[in-house]
């Protein structure tokens, strides 16, 4: 392993235009376009709605989005969780299709901030042992980013784009593209939730490397009840504000309405940014609602596990006494549940963090009367998460204030319904909740719908 000082590395200044053609992809057809440059490295470029004849034209009234992105065959090929590169490329991918206008560029020689494959699995050997990703490239003789950006912006001249939206949260690439004259109006940061597996990679590039921490930090703003601008304050300000919405419910189904196939299967419907998504949503909750077939059926642990943030209390509605003992909620001790019963009983307290509580009156659990038996024990803010007859009971009752209800690209056919509202016989009569803001989790969309107005005229 060398350890000698580290040498800069010549920039590429001009390229050539060896092919264009167009390619498919999930997120919909890109031009693609293969460039090469001086220094006889090979990239690409996927865009959508950039053309040579109107792009120089179309670039003065808006600058297209742009993400660089820096070659990383472990990340976007083999899937690696050591980085967050794979789900950046996909992500961008997805964020440029759906704005329409704008470009990936994908730059070769970038691999292991341009020291190379076989160099950084050699950097992966040493992080092994305790040193971060800039210790472990400094240690093998290089520099701790050795990447160079004059091919890029070589390529933007080549299509006719002078000004861009900067899909990226490094400001290091920021400035660079700047001073290689391109006109950076905006920068967009782009930031993937965090891993057990690259949390240390990435602490180093925000503590290191100078990265964005808008996401962390905001969220912890909104943890603590404050208001914020960015782009998770836009999602969840109003839940994390106080006076805001109180009861929350939240469903993932396919577009055809189910939440499970027709044997009960529901791993997994939406994604793991939905996944994400639903954990925010607990983090901000007092408390996570679910009934007792839900329980039966998946053996949720209903806790915050994909971000920061303290577990709701869980409370279980078993309105027949069909929870069995071994429930992961009634077993784990990971945060307090509230097991309530009907039928009369009271039944054994399993474990210490259980509260085991008959259903006062013996009657139907009614969802006003649930909320008013959780205000009582201090829970004022309420996620309802399922099943899809809960949420139904609860969004019919009018008593939920916001519905989030994120449907992913599936059809399943025939299985477990979800959302399944009653019926009219004139679709002039039907319910038009007001659609708050809808955003892209991945390949799902959750829409945020205000359902104050269902159930309480």
């Amino acid at each position: 392993m060398s350890s000698g000082a580290a040498t800069s590395l010549p920039e590429p200044t001009a390229v050539e235009r060896l092919a264009d053609t167009v390619l498919p992809t999930r997120h919909g057809t890109f031009r693609m376009t293969a460039y090469r440059d001086d220094l006889d490295l090979e990239h690409v470029v996927l865009s959508v709605g950039i053309t040579d004849a109107g792009a120089r034209q179309r670039d003065l009234d808006k600058a297209p989005l742009v993400r660089v992105h820096s070659e990383c065959l472990t990340g976007d090929a083999l899937g690696s969780r050591r980085c967050d590169c794979g789900e950046q490329l996909q992500r961008a991918l997805h964020l440029v299709m759906q704005d329409g206008y704008g470009a990936l560029v994908y730059v070769g020689g970038h691999e292991g901030r341009g020291i190379g494959l076989v160099e950084k699995l050699r950097a992966y050997a040493l992080q092994d042992t305790g040193l971060d990703t800039v210790d472990a490239n400094l240690r093998l003789g290089h520099q701790a980013d050795q990447r160079t950006y004059g091919q890029t912006a070589a390529i933007l001249e080549d299509l006719g784009i002078s000004r861009i939206r900067l899909l990226s949260s490094n400001p290091a690439k920021e400035q660079a593209l700047t001073a290689l004259g391109v006109g950076v109006v905006a920068r967009q940061p782009l930031i993937m939730p965090g891993r057990p597996e690259n949390a240390a990679y990435l602490r180093t590039k925000r503590e290191r490397m100078g990265h964005d921490r808008e996401a962390a930090d905001e969220w912890e703003a909104l943890l603590r009840g404050e208001v914020t601008s960015g782009p998770l304050g836009e999602r969840y300000a109003d839940l994390a504000r106080p006076g805001g919405p109180r009861v929350v419910a939240q469903l993932g189904q396919s577009l055809d309405g189910f939440i499970a196939s027709r044997t009960g299967d529901a791993a997994f419907v939406t994604g793991e940014e939905d996944r994400e998504h639903l954990h925010r949503l607990r983090a901000l909750a007092d408390a996570v609602v679910v009934g007792a077939a839900t329980v039966v059926s998946d053996d949720p642990q209903l806790t915050v596990r994909s971000v920061a943030g303290p577990s709701p209390v869980r409370v279980v509605l078993d309105p027949r006494g069909a929870v069995p003992t071994g429930a992961r909620v009634l077993t784990d001790g990971v945060a307090p549940t509230l097991w309530i019963v009907g039928g009369g009983t009271v039944p054994e307290q399993p474990a210490a963090h259980v509260t085991a509580l008959p259903w006062p009156g013996g009657g139907p659990m009614d969802p006003a009367g649930v909320l008013a038996v959780l205000r009582e024990r201090g829970l004022g803010t309420v996620l309802v998460e399922g099943g899809g007859r809960l949420v139904t009971a609860f969004v019919q009752a009018g008593v939920v204030d916001r519905l989030f209800l994120t449907t992913a690209p599936v059809l399943i056919g025939d299985g477990v319904p979800g959302l399944r509202l009653g019926g009219t016989d004139r679709l002039a009569d039907a319910f038009r909740p007001t659609v708050v803001r809808r955003w892209a989790a991945g390949e799902d969309l959750v829409t945020e719908l205000d359902v104050t107005g269902l159930g309480r005229g």
